[in-house]
């Protein structure tokens, strides 16, 4: 019986790779890719990090896209993640991973790459980015935030964020983001068009920003707006399995 979208099943491998961050073995999950085919993909809860060799990430089909997205949200709500490495290795052939920059429309996002051309290594929030999950906040949004909520951490790094204060992250530089949970909703009903998220995630921003708001005051030690949104999504996706 073939996965649904919202079915995430690990696959047993004899070869298992070593997590480039901390050393433990990832997980191999098995997706669809474009033309039929399907590939499998390295993940490390504890890193919260995906491996992709060359072009994996460019040939997920929106069905396996979505999956990947209930993962992290899965992994969002499960808690913190390992410390990200200052510097690593390719599992595959032990070059040293190189830091790259790159951009998804105005958002900024990074990945370690191996020099020799056997892939990557990706933290969850910059694949989000990558896939435009994740858009800068205007300055109108991080007013009416500011209303309701004072300290959050940055989504890139952890650091404190005083929104009396700055717009963007005083440590790293990243911009105040948030999850674009309507593209999210968006991408679901291409995979199947009866799946249709709850109201709440489907209003206008404001409105999203006091579901997540509300969603961070029992837990202002960890606080950051894209796992605030990752959460509530958590919990929609867990409904459709169920």
């Amino acid at each position: 019986m073939p996965a649904t979208p919202f079915a995430i099943r690990f696959e047993r491998s004899l070869k298992i790779m070593q997590c480039p961050g901390c050393g433990a073995a990832m997980q191999r999950l098995t997706v669809e890719a474009v033309l039929g085919a399907t590939m499998q993909i390295d993940v490390c809860s504890r890193c919260r990090a995906f491996w992709f060799d060359p072009f994996e990430s460019i040939q997920l089909t929106p069905a396996s896209t979505l999956r990947l997205f209930q993962l992290i949200a899965e992994q969002a709500s499960a808690g913190g993640s390992a410390p990200w490495p200052l510097a690593c290795n390719c599992p595959k052939c032990g070059a040293r991973l190189l830091p790259t920059h790159d951009r998804q429309r105005n958002t900024p996002f990074e990945y370690l790459r191996c020099e020799v051309g056997h892939g990557r290594f990706t933290r969850f929030t910059d694949f989000l980015k990558e896939k435009d999950f994740i858009r800068p906040l205007s300055s109108q949004q991080i007013h009416e935030l500011s209303q309701s909520i004072r300290m959050i951490h940055c989504s890139n790094c952890g650091a404190s964020i005083d929104l009396a204060k700055s717009s963007a992250c005083g440590h790293c530089g990243s911009p105040l983001s948030i999850l674009d949970i309507r593209k999210m909703a968006e991408m679901a009903s291409q995979v199947h068009t009866v799946l249709q998220p709850p109201p709440a995630l489907t209003q206008p921003h404001r409105e999203i920003s006091a579901l997540i708001t509300g969603r961070a005051k029992d837990d202002r030690s960890s606080f950051n707006l894209v796992d605030a949104g990752l959460r509530a999504v958590a919990e929609w996706l867990r409904h459709l399995v169920h």
